[in-house]
């Protein structure tokens, strides 16, 4: 999640910000304010793997591409990994194998 508000009205499953935030955005907005990240990108620096399905409903999709948008004008090291038909979990074979590349490559990268 990267805008916490935003995501609120997006999930198919608003028990999680429900609990998480104790109520809506319009109820508790400056919980919401105090753990969404959108609000602190100024801050960002650590290189970042951004990976993200179409059909992910827990997780709105546009959560993914503001994030890597922001990095990217930001210039903070960054790469997305969209998967067009893939959910919340990367299940399909082909793409769990590309997944494990990407995610091993980009350790490979940075944490050595």
């Amino acid at each position: 999640m990267f805008n916490a508000e935003s995501a609120y009205g997006t999930t198919e499953e608003l028990w999680f910000p429900e609990w998480e935030f104790k109520g809506p955005p319009w109820k508790q907005r400056e919980l919401y304010r105090k753990w969404s990240p959108h609000l602190f990108a100024d801050k960002f620096k650590t290189p970042t793997l951004v990976i993200h399905g179409q059909n992910d409903y827990r997780i709105d999709v546009s959560q993914g591409f503001d994030l890597f948008t922001t990095l990217q004008i930001l210039k903070v090291p960054s790469k997305m990994l969209y998967f067009p038909d893939e959910g919340h979990w990367v299940l399909k074979p082909q793409n769990s194998q590309l997944w494990y590349k990407t995610v091993n490559d980009w350790i490979d990268q940075w944490c050595k």
